[in-house]
């Protein structure tokens, strides 16, 4: 099939190679979330669909350019789906909406395109139109995760999750990530982070980076501004780690001890 615009052969390249890109970015952009299981696993899935496409086109019948964008359009609706998700409702990943939308974005324009010489100009403005509204879309998408998609909140949680799997050190561990659970405009997160980067301190013996983060504690709040079970949590998963609970100056804490 050939239009005005693209060829078979050559629309099922820039399809394949859309999906190739965003499948490696996701995988690749995983390691940057809070939870890097969440993009990493929708970004192998895409990758494995990729592949399975890629190879379909060595068959005797491989699939024709309507049907691999049909399937573009579905992996990515889905993806929007699940990314638009994560990014408003859990607020534990914004990468899988906007690079899923380029997905999206490639099957419904791909398709508009290979019909557009068989549409009547009211058609075409209507196509048109949609197409615009995509683009807003995907701009929107793009502006909301990729710019300013922050997630103080994920952040906390991955730090609490490493700390309970005794990780202190390294891109996803507590340290890291409580150094990001912060947010100016979600100021009743900040005091989590410091009380949590003050214990962890306290515990590896860095008296003057304890120090530092207690003072931004107490600045925002100290205890006052913690719920209890907050501290507790920090301070059982250190105890476990083998701190000794008389180093931690939460009063709730000792007498519970």
């Amino acid at each position: 099939m050939a239009t005005m615009f693209l060829d078979e052969s050559s629309g099922k390249v820039l399809a394949l190679a859309v999906l190739t890109v965003v499948s490696m970015s996701l995988i690749v952009g995983s390691r940057h979330q809070p939870f890097p299981e969440i993009s990493g696993k929708f970004g192998w899935t895409l990758a494995s669909l990729t592949g399975l496409l890629a190879l379909g086109e060595t068959a005797p019948r491989p699939m024709s350019l309507t049907m691999l964008l049909i399937v573009s359009l579905i992996l990515g609706s889905y993806g929007v789906l699940v990314g638009v998700h994560h990014m408003v409702r859990t607020r534990r990943d914004v990468f899988i909406a906007p690079m899923s939308g380029f997905v999206f974005c490639t099957g419904a324009g791909g398709l508009m395109v290979l019909t557009w010489p068989e549409l009547n100009t009211l058609e075409q403005w209507a196509g048109f139109l949609l197409l615009v509204l995509l683009g807003g879309g995907q701009t929107w998408m793009v502006f909301r995760g990729l710019l300013i998609g922050r997630l103080p909140l994920a952040w906390s949680q991955a730090g609490m999750v490493a700390l309970q799997r005794r990780q202190l050190h390294g891109p996803h561990g507590a340290i890291s990530c409580f150094e990001r659970g912060w947010d100016a405009d979600e100021e009743h997160l900040n005091p989590m982070a410091y009380v949590a980067l003050h214990r962890i301190h306290l515990f590896l013996e860095r008296p003057d980076e304890a120090k530092r983060w207690l003072e931004s504690f107490e600045d925002a709040g100290g205890d006052a501004s913690v719920a209890p079970e907050w501290i507790e949590a920090v301070h059982d998963a250190l105890v476990v780690m083998g701190a000794e609970p008389a180093i931690f100056p939460s009063k709730s804490f000792m007498e519970e001890a």
